[in-house]
């Protein structure tokens, strides 16, 4: 059962990541301009203006001591946030690149963290207009029509009319994974990947599993939409052998925990962690609730 505080936290940030969205769109139907950060990643002002508005909505006065953990924003020493017990981590337009190439595979990813755990995620698609959203205790879903949302939610209000507009979106959504004959065969492993940070390590991994299972699909595609493919079951597995961030997985690795999926360190078996001294993720494997027992595949 959800608790009144996560309760409070999804009612606080799903109308955030909608309206991050709608910013993100706005500036990715004109002209977009590139700059570059320090270590040479993109950034477009779709990345700060979705920033500043996150920012705003997570950090009302009721909520203000939940501190905020942002790709764009200042990042807090670690000698200070490893004290930290609850706290937001987002990733503003995660996939850059296919923003700025306009493939429409990026996101709005907001999670927050309990204790080195995601305990809510919220994955906003906002080119095809669905979400994902999950929470401990409530379940993993996918909202098709995401605009719906501020049709139940008025800014940083939402928090004061109680569990109803929640009850709502939830009821119109569709809880992962999906079960319907759209989902891909089991017969034929689909494999999910980046489409801009494909290396050798993947197409190795790939080969390998040929060899274990014959026939296997790899799926290109960007952000954390990957995670999204997993938790509703359109593909089997993800393998990340290349870096990322934990703002770029956190969100992400909620919706498929708590749609009964997994999100392992392949050498240690266990979880993604958050919150570390150093905030770049080790390789990960991600599979999906019905692919669960595809692990000793890659895990052994």
């Amino acid at each position: 059962m959800l608790n009144a505080f996560l309760q409070e936290c999804l009612i606080l940030s799903l109308p955030a990541a909608i309206k991050a969205g709608a910013a993100i769109l706005d500036v990715y139907r004109g002209d977009i301009d590139v700059s570059y950060k320090e270590d040479k990643t993109p950034l477009t002002v779709a990345d700060e203006r979705a920033h500043t508005i996150i920012m705003n909505h997570l950090s009302v006065q009721h909520l203000k001591h939940i501190p905020i953990l942002s790709e764009e924003g200042k990042h807090t020493p670690y000698d200070t946030r490893k004290k930290w017990e609850y706290f937001w981590l987002v990733d503003p337009l995660d996939g850059t690149k296919e923003f700025i190439k306009r493939r429409g595979e990026f996101t709005v990813n907001i999670a927050l963290i309990h204790e080195h755990r995601p305990v809510l995620g919220i994955v906003f698609v906002p080119a095809r207009g669905f979400l994902y959203f999950a929470a401990e205790g409530l379940g993993s879903y996918k909202l098709e029509n995401a605009e719906i949302v501020d049709q139940f939610f008025s800014d940083n209000e939402g928090t004061k009319k109680g569990s109803a507009p929640l009850d709502s979106v939830v009821d119109l959504a569709k809880r992962l994974p999906l079960d319907q004959p759209g989902n891909r065969s089991v017969s034929k492993l689909t494999v999910v990947g980046s489409r801009s940070h494909s290396t050798k390590s993947i197409s190795d991994f790939v080969q390998t599993l040929k060899q274990k299972c014959g026939e296997v699909e790899f799926i290109p595609a960007g952000s954390a939409l990957k995670f999204g493919l997993i938790a509703e079951g359109s593909a089997h597995i993800y393998p990340r052998l290349s870096p990322t961030m934990e703002w770029d997985t956190a969100a992400g690795q909620c919706v498929v925990e708590q749609s009964g999926g997994a999100v392992l360190r392949p050498k240690e078996k266990m979880p993604l962690e958050y919150n570390k001294s150093e905030l770049r993720n080790p390789d990960f494997i991600c599979t999906g609730k019905h692919s669960r027992d595809l692990e000793h595949l890659f895990l052994a």
